[in-house]
């Protein structure tokens, strides 16, 4: 199993999360899931989706299986976005900024001077 989320838990709270995992099976396996999920996505680990999503349909837990068959729709890319070093953060953090003053200026002037804005903003 993949490294437990406990580590930053004090002893307390390590006790209560034991204690409602053990209540309740289905919590228990989300949470197994959740962490290998973690696991995978921290480490770049997307070898490993197709037997993650494997061992997701063996449980009863239907929302989950939803989510697998969101992930198999597109699987290639999402392996590879799993692996590849590479993102767009800072291109979509560009447009967002875009979007967001195209907003503000929305019905106040025309696009000159948002063209101004755009490019001059820092």
């Amino acid at each position: 199993m993949d490294p437990q989320p406990t580590r930053a838990l004090t002893e307390i709270e390590q006790l209560r999360l034991k204690i409602v995992l053990a209540n309740c099976p289905g919590l228990d396996a989300l949470a197994g899931h959740v962490r290998s999920f973690a696991h995978m996505l921290t480490e770049r680990q997307g070898e490993r989706l197709p037997h993650r999503l494997d061992a997701v349909r063996q449980d009863d837990l239907p929302s989950l299986h939803t989510f697998a068959a969101g992930i198999d729709r597109d699987r290639d890319a999402v392996i590879a976005g799993l692996t590849l070093p590479w993102n767009y953060g800072v291109v979509e953090g560009h447009v967002n900024r875009i979007k967001m003053l195209k907003r503000q200026m929305f019905g106040r002037a025309g696009f000159a001077l948002l063209r101004k804005r755009v490019l001059l903003a820092p």
